[in-house]
């Protein structure tokens, strides 16, 4: 190879994660490209996880020279005549080259002319020993490279950055950059050069994730109220309670240490998880309350309880995990998109069903008091305690009315 490679880490099927938009209403479109091309693209393109940069509607300088073949052949000149002029005027063959371990450099001559108005004096050929300018058989004008493409933003004409992330980046964390770099970027241009967000693919996904978030607490706290409704005692109901964010914290930790991110299946994984992390500790604590209720104190009904609904937590644990297998044993896409959902789901499983045989007797055994049978509820108790007596005897007319016709 005679020059060293260049590497670029991009999935070219990728969308851009962001479209930033240059515009000028005072400096041509070329000279606009010119920054967004040098000044912000290549500061961008170091920002890490964005793979490129690339320029949609690119408006690069370029010189036109639009031939008269009018004129041309008047004065006996071809178009190859013209074109062989306009080369040999302007050569851009470089001088030399510089050899190095890592690079070659080449050298360019200074002497290139780089406006239109420089081509106009250029001598095409002599006719009758006078000279034939170019500006005589051509039209010469400031143009760019390709004029049949645009692009515009909010009806202006503007150029377009459009950043790709590298395929194990992530989108917000490669936004965030970038929106934090387009203040020092902004106080490298001219202030005449406007600098304007287009499409942010980060903001989809900071919703969706910020609408689970919120799902997720809705969750807690109506699993705390249903625990609170039934149990009907603000002790009892801290027990079970506190097991939710205990197992929920202990599998982040394990999402941690399996590099799993925050992310919509995950989340929504966290979010189901929390009905689930519920029931073993709830299990325990009806176990434990209903010893207290027949006299015992609630150290030794804490003992007795868990020793003797230990086993059941285990099953339980255990076919709630069975349930998962199918979907972590998933191929394909589908299957690598759910698999952080099973695996988080199933730890969820595991770590509450551990919190239910260690936490939750040992608050039972703190924080419950043993039964008073002369202590009476308040007027909120015996109210849902009349409610639930009615149900009750609703279901055992129910159940009589059904054995007594056995068809």
């Amino acid at each position: 190879m005679t020059i060293p490679p260049s590497f670029r880490k991009v999935n070219p099927a990728d969308f851009p994660v962001l479209f930033v938009g240059l515009g000028s209403a005072t400096l041509p479109l070329s000279t606009v490209n010119e920054y967004g091309d040098i000044t912000i693209g290549q500061a961008l393109s170091q920002i890490p996880g964005v793979a490129q940069v690339t320029i949609f509607g690119a408006q690069k300088f370029a010189i036109r020279v639009q031939a008269n073949p009018e004129a041309a052949a008047a004065r006996g000149l071809s178009l190859e005549d013209i074109r062989t002029a306009v080369s040999r005027a302007n050569s851009s063959t470089p001088v030399g080259t510089l050899n190095g371990p890592k690079q070659d450099i080449s050298l360019q001559a200074s002497g290139q002319m780089d406006k239109a108005i420089d081509y106009r004096q250029v001598v095409v050929a002599w006719r009758n020993g006078s000279p034939v300018k170019l500006d005589e058989v051509a039209k010469i004008y400031d143009s760019v490279e390709n004029d049949k493409i645009a692009t515009w933003f909010n009806g202006e004409r503007a150029i377009v950055l459009a950043i790709q992330k590298q395929p194990d980046a992530n989108t917000v964390a490669v936004v965030d950059g970038v929106l934090a770099k387009l203040p020092a970027l902004r106080a490298q241009v001219p202030p005449s050069v406007s600098i304007n967000v287009m499409m942010d693919r980060s903001t989809s996904i900071r919703q969706a994730v910020s609408d689970v978030e919120e799902t997720l607490l809705i969750a807690v706290g109506l699993v705390i109220m249903v625990i609170f409704l039934f149990l009907r005692s603000a002790s009892a109901t801290f027990i079970p309670a506190l097991a939710v964010p205990i197992s929920l914290f202990g599998t982040c930790a394990v999402m941690y240490m399996l590099d799993y991110s925050i992310n919509n299946m995950t989340l929504l994984a966290l979010t189901l998880s929390v009905g689930f992390v519920v029931d073993d500790a709830i299990v325990m604590l009806e176990n434990i309350v209903r010893h207290i209720e027949h006299g015992i104190r609630p150290y030794e009904a804490a003992l007795k309880g868990a020793r003797e609904i230990g086993f059941t937590i285990i099953s339980i644990t255990f076919s709630l995990i069975a349930v998962f297998i199918p979907v972590l044993l998933m191929g394909g896409i589908v299957g690598r998109v759910f698999r952080e959902f099973a695996v988080t789901v199933a730890v969820a499983i595991v770590v509450s069903g551990f919190v239910s045989l260690t936490l939750t007797p040992m608050l039972c055994a703190r924080v419950l008091k043993a039964h008073d049978e002369t202590r009476k509820p308040n007027v909120v108790l015996r109210v849902f305690e009349r409610m639930f007596d009615a149900w009750l005897r609703g279901y055992e007319w129910a159940l009589d009315w059904v054995l007594a016709r056995s068809p």
